[in-house]
């Protein structure tokens, strides 16, 4: 049964894992054990770094995660800034990792405060970011799983689809991972994915906290790194 919930939760079978599915996990374990670091805070498109390595872009809403899951993800505790004030980053982060793949902090949507002048600013700099970057190769975006997708989830979905980046759902904050509400929201955001042109079919529940599912998303990003 155990086993079972890990595959619904996009995690490999730790009794039946295939050699290709511990080669993933390995190479994933050895990328992101290499050094992390901060190399660029753009304001603006034009303040962009040059393109080079392939870019894994982070996107969720405010507060649903990504600092702590960046920090999960590259086993270090400060990499990206933790905020616990919604909707106060207002840049994209760059954090080179090993020279291989760029992982890229985009600034937090939804926040509810904002004004609607605001919100249109950020999509159409996500839009243009998201067209006009030939480097990146996925967006993760995130959801806190025991709040579901929002009305600003599903345009930014929608902005996805538009610029053409292929996304994956990743819930967060997965900290009770045998909790069955859990399971049904892995197959809605299942559901929701096939419903989207750019949606990637794999969707991995995830736990900054106890580590669940941080292993398989380590292995996914890491086939995408030069």
């Amino acid at each position: 049964m155990a086993d079972h919930e890990a595959r619904r939760r996009g995690e490999p079978d730790r009794h039946h894992v295939t050699t290709a599915e511990a080669d993933a996990l390995e190479a994933g374990r050895k990328l992101f054990a290499r050094p992390a670091r901060f190399v660029w805070a753009s304001q603006t498109l034009d303040q962009l770094p040059v393109p080079s390595l392939p870019e894994i872009a982070f996107a969720g809403r405010s507060n649903a995660g990504k600092s702590s899951l960046l920090n999960a993800l590259t086993g270090q505790t400060a990499l990206a800034r933790v905020s616990h004030t919604p909707g106060r980053t207002r840049q994209l982060n760059f954090f080179e990792l090993d020279g291989r793949l760029m992982l890229v902090d985009l600034p937090g949507y939804g926040y509810a405060r904002a004004s609607r002048d605001l919100k249109h600013a950020w999509q159409a700099t996500m839009f243009d970011y998201l067209r006009g970057r030939p480097t990146l190769r996925r967006i993760v975006l995130l959801m806190d799983w025991r709040v579901g997708p929002k009305e600003s989830d599903h345009e930014a979905m929608a902005l996805f689809d538009r610029a053409a980046v292929p996304f994956m759902i990743v819930p967060t904050k997965a900290d009770d991972a045998g909790d069955p509400a859990l399971a049904d929201r892995l197959d809605e955001a299942r559901r929701l994915v096939r419903s989207h042109p750019a949606g990637h079919p794999l969707v991995i529940a995830t736990s900054s906290r106890t580590g669940t599912g941080i292993a398989a998303l380590r292995a996914e990003l890491a086939q995408l790194a030069a």
